[in-house]
């Protein structure tokens, strides 16, 4: 089911009927001119999508727990995220395990950056691998120049 659209006027002039929107779809997309849009959902379904993300981080868990589990998952993943295919083994392993932390966060703490920091990194990371020129660029030796000591920048004083 797709999520209905509306503007933030419309939900301000016309609350009754947005909210009767809502509780068919149970989710409500609101877009700002002057901010960031926003959703607005029951309590019903957003518990249901809490618990949806604690069960996958269990389940992911619990699969990797085992070895046949975290073959399966490294098996099942590249249909996910076809780019890991240019990761190694050891790299394919390391960005299970950040995925499954990840995915903890967002179920356990409601931190939900991570999952998205973790699989924006790792899909840079699968970009840079996939050019060979650019790997050799980035992962050349650099000179045996000594620079000095880096310092750490001042501190603001507001």
């Amino acid at each position: 089911m797709s999520t209905p659209t509306v503007a933030f006027s419309e939900l301000s002039k016309n609350s009754k009927r947005v909210a009767e929107t809502l509780d068919r779809t149970q989710r409500v997309h609101i877009t700002r001119r002057d901010g960031e849009d926003l959703y607005l959902t029951t309590a019903r379904h957003d518990q249901q999508r809490e618990e949806t993300a604690d069960i996958t981080a269990r389940l992911l868990a619990a699969l990797v727990r085992s070895d046949a589990g975290e073959r399966a998952i490294l098996r099942a993943l590249p249909s996910v995220f076809p780019w890991m295919r240019h990761l190694s083994a050891d790299e394919s392993k390391e960005f299970v395990a950040e995925l499954i932390d990840a995915t903890y966060d967002a179920a356990q703490l409601d931190v939900h950056a991570n999952l998205h920091r973790v699989v924006v990194e790792w899909r840079a990371t699968a970009r840079i691998l996939a050019d060979p020129g650019l790997t050799a660029q980035l992962t050349r030796r650099l000179p045996d120049e000594d620079h000095g000591e880096v310092t750490a920048p001042p501190k603001d004083t507001e």
